[in-house]
């Protein structure tokens, strides 16, 4: 008697960000060569699973796609479970049937915190699911890292590397926001590795005075130039982009020429670093181990460099931010960079 392929379902959701192909193509192939499965891809994230809108993902089809950037999926923000709308309780219902129809036996959700969210709600309506964390913003909880981030790290610090030149030709104060809307890992990477004098973190609470005294001391001891890296997330005034309120508030308060730089979604596009290659390729054939093992209702991680899968029930609805006590905040406070706190100690 022949044993009954398996047959899965692989979908991207949320915001793209670099890796997520290398993470298709990761799950796709193992899945295929090694575990001799059938897979499908579901388009435009769980709007796909809703509406059955999906397309048979041959070995063929995955080769060539590790270097690209978005994902040949399509995705969407579509939160299946959130109220609103005169079919929204429908929805869950029409996964779960769907899912049933197609004779699926695993899922596989890549996204962020609210994917994961939605990937483990998925799991207690009785789908087998895996979910593989991305997010540029780095905040995903029970992983140490996500694909994505080393990505827009390297951006980001090669923006700010560019303003530097800029900043000392025409002695000037350059505030150069990045993404990170309640997590700054990015803004604290990028703003270390790019030589940052001044990194504000959603956080960590921070006072303009703090900030003017810094960009004017700097001043005072011939450093006639200053990079400020700004989360977008910080506490502001609405309707004012972080960038924006904090170059006003330096302008205003210290006298010297400020220009403001928001890098947006250039962040999150383009093709992923060989290192958020490798952790995506990683994360997805790891995770076709999982369902070649049964092991189901997890989200595949890197813990201490170890590719481990942890419980989707611990992991939704959670966020991983920086602490005041992270190790690369402290050695940067010991080299002189400001957060902005020092008055309110």
């Amino acid at each position: 008697m022949t044993k009954k392929k398996k047959k899965i379902g692989i979908l991207t959701a949320g915001g793209d960000c670099p890796g997520l192909n290398a993470a298709i193509r990761g799950v796709g192939k193992t899945a295929i060569v090694e575990f001799g499965m059938e897979v499908i891809g579901f388009r435009a994230g769980y709007s796909g699973l809703i509406h059955n809108d999906y397309l048979e993902l041959k070995e063929s089809q995955l080769s060539g796609i590790l270097t690209l950037g978005g994902t040949i999926l399509g995705t969407s923000r579509e939160k299946p479970f959130k109220n609103g709308g005169a079919d929204a309780h429908d929805k869950p219902d029409t996964i779960l049937q769907n899912y049933n129809d197609l004779g699926l036996d695993a899922l596989v959700c890549i996204g962020g915190n609210g994917t994961m969210k939605t990937a483990n709600m998925l799991s207690k309506q009785g789908l087998n699911v895996v979910g593989i964390p991305k997010t540029i913003d780095n905040d995903v909880w029970g992983t140490d890292i996500t694909f994505g981030f080393e990505s827009a790290v390297e951006i980001a610090t090669e923006a700010i590397d560019r303003l530097h030149t800029t900043a000392n030709s025409h002695q000037r104060v350059m505030i150069i926001e990045v993404m990170g809307h309640n997590a700054g890992w990015l803004a604290l990477y990028a703003g270390t590795a790019g030589g940052g004098d001044i990194i504000l973190l959603p956080e960590l609470p921070y006072n303009l005075r703090s900030v003017c005294k810094k960009v004017e001391s700097r001043y005072e001891e011939n450093k006639p130039y200053s990079i400020v890296v700004v989360a977008e997330g910080i506490e502001r005034p609405e309707k004012r982009t972080a960038a924006n309120y904090i170059a006003e508030a330096i302008g205003t308060y210290t006298g010297l020429e400020t220009r403001e730089t928001v890098l947006g979604y250039i962040q999150r596009g383009g093709s992923p670093s060989p290192f958020d290659r490798i952790l995506a390729t990683r994360y997805g054939s790891f995770a076709a181990q999982c369902i070649a093992d049964g092991n189901f209702g997890t989200m595949v991680s890197v813990i201490d460099n170890k590719t481990v899968a942890v419980p989707l029930s611990e992991v939704g609805g959670k966020t991983r931010l920086v602490r005041p006590d992270d190790p690369l905040v402290t050695i940067a406070r010991r080299m002189g960079i400001s957060f902005g706190d020092e008055y309110l100690k």
